[in-house]
């Protein structure tokens, strides 16, 4: 519509200047070398008109000739340029079909096509990596670091391939190093935290989680239990230093920070039992008890209270029932400590209602013991540990990364090092670990080998 609008408008122009001509008709008169012409004035207008139009005809006829050889090259180039890239789609088509073969021949030919090597150099990694080809690839990957514009795609790649090859040393200077490149960059943060976790540097580790929480690559709930399992590690550390005070505050942040964590209130609470500190230790594991009754907690608990006489112990264990009276662990607690000073009717009353509650293999366990050391009643005591051996698996510290079991908790895997990965839980295997070496200190022990002790303090509250 609007261009209707414009040709007519032109045309009203032209026919206006035709019929102001006509109004004031009039001669042209020209004189030259002995010529003489005469005509009229609109006739002059409209040879002028045809005049200036053939000329910048043939101004652009000639223009046209003289730059045909630039303009015939930019075509060239144009065409070269869409081959090229159809090439390159094609190769990237290739890579995410896994069409190894196809991928490097695009590759060839979109370099040969295209003077952009940052796009074909990484179109050739990739398909060097299809194909299996990890030099070549590494090559061409090491090849983009010389290039700016290309040097955090080249460190990417980079880091992958050591990734794969369990070269975490390696990956980890090459996850730094595109850092420095792209600080924000929410998968590298996440990868960089995972490998200094893994390799026990807990202090950078703390920090790169930090900036992964911020960037969003971990969630604010995962962040806290991270940061808790890394203070505790930070803790074990301090402690084989001999930085005992140091050791005691990285733990009792990691509680603070996650207070229904087990690991960190057992911790916490070994600690401050080996100041002295026996009141506040106890209410770690109280703090703890209410939000996750755990075996773990019952044995720290133990340990705190292990130089008190054993009516005070008893009396003291009891705290944790009151704390969670429906767990079956605030029952076998009281039963473990009732077996250990020989209450027999204490411990079979706290087993039976924790049977009740919830059988175990541990538990069908404890009630042989129990029959053993009471009355001597081996039948019995083999009735019940029938019962133990048809019963499902008791709840272990199992790796959710490999399923591999430990003994104990730690920060890191022993079977695949993965970090933060053992949790609660019934084992889908039968891979046994040692405990790891950062969970094992001066202060830890099996609390069934530890003698009674005297009565010393009267009161842990």
């Amino acid at each position: 519509m609007t261009r209707a609008i414009w040709f007519l408008i032109k045309v009203a122009i032209v026919v206006g200047i035709a019929v102001w001509l006509a109004d004031r008709p009039g001669t042209v008169n020209i004189n030259w070398q002995g010529y003489a012409v005469e005509t009229s004035f609109g006739i002059a207008v409209l040879i002028t008109a045809a005049v200036l139009a053939f000329a910048v005809f043939l101004y652009r006829v000639v223009r046209g000739i003289i730059r045909a050889p630039r303009t015939l090259g930019r075509y060239s180039r144009s065409r070269r340029r869409e081959r090229g890239y159809k090439a390159l789609t094609r190769g990237m088509v290739a890579v995410a079909a896994g069409d190894a073969a196809t991928a490097r021949k695009m590759a060839r030919k979109a370099d040969g096509l295209l003077n952009e090597p940052p796009l074909t150099m990484l179109l050739s990694a990739q398909a060097a990596q299809l194909q299996g080809d990890d030099r070549a690839a590494k090559e061409y990957f090491t090849a983009m670091l010389d290039r700016p514009e290309t040097a955090f795609l080249g460190l990417r790649g980079l880091l992958t391939q050591s990734l794969k090859a369990g070269d975490r040393m390696e990956a980890l200077q090459l996850a730094r190093r595109a850092q420095s490149l792209q600080p924000n960059t929410p998968w590298l943060l996440g990868t960089l935290y995972d490998l200094e976790a893994r390799s026990g540097d807990w202090a950078a580790a703390e920090g790169t989680l930090q900036q992964a929480v911020q960037a969003g690559a971990i969630s604010s709930e995962q962040g806290r239990r991270h940061r808790a399992t890394l203070l505790i590690e930070r803790s074990f550390e301090a402690e084989r230093r001999g930085r005992a005070d140091a050791a005691l505050s990285h733990a009792q942040a990691a509680h603070d920070l996650v207070p229904g964590f087990v690991p960190a209130a057992a911790r916490v609470a070994r600690l401050l039992a080996a100041a002295g500190k026996l009141r506040p230790a106890a209410k770690a594991v109280e703090r703890a008890w209410r939000i996750n009754p755990h075996p773990d907690l019952a044995d720290a608990y133990r340990d705190v209270l292990a130089n008190y006489d054993p009516l005070t112990r008893v009396k003291l264990t009891d705290k944790l029932r009151v704390a969670a009276p429906n767990a079956a662990e605030s029952h076998i607690a009281l039963a473990q400590v009732s077996l250990a000073v020989q209450l027999w009717g204490e411990a079979r009353t706290h087993l039976n209602k924790a049977l009740e509650l919830q059988p175990s293999r541990r538990l069908y366990r404890l009630l042989a013991e129990l029959e053993r050391e009471e009355r001597q009643d081996e039948e019995a005591a083999r009735a019940w540990l029938a019962q133990a051996a048809a019963a499902p698996a008791d709840p272990s510290w199992t790796c959710t990364a490999c399923n591999a079991v430990s003994p104990t908790w730690g920060g890191l895997c022993g079977h695949c090092g993965a970090f933060d990965s053992l949790e609660w839980k019934a084992p889908t295997m039968t891979v046994s670990l040692m405990a790891p070496e950062s969970t094992t200190t001066a202060i830890t022990h099996q609390p069934s080998e530890r003698p009674i002790g005297p009565a010393v303090p009267q009161s842990a509250t």
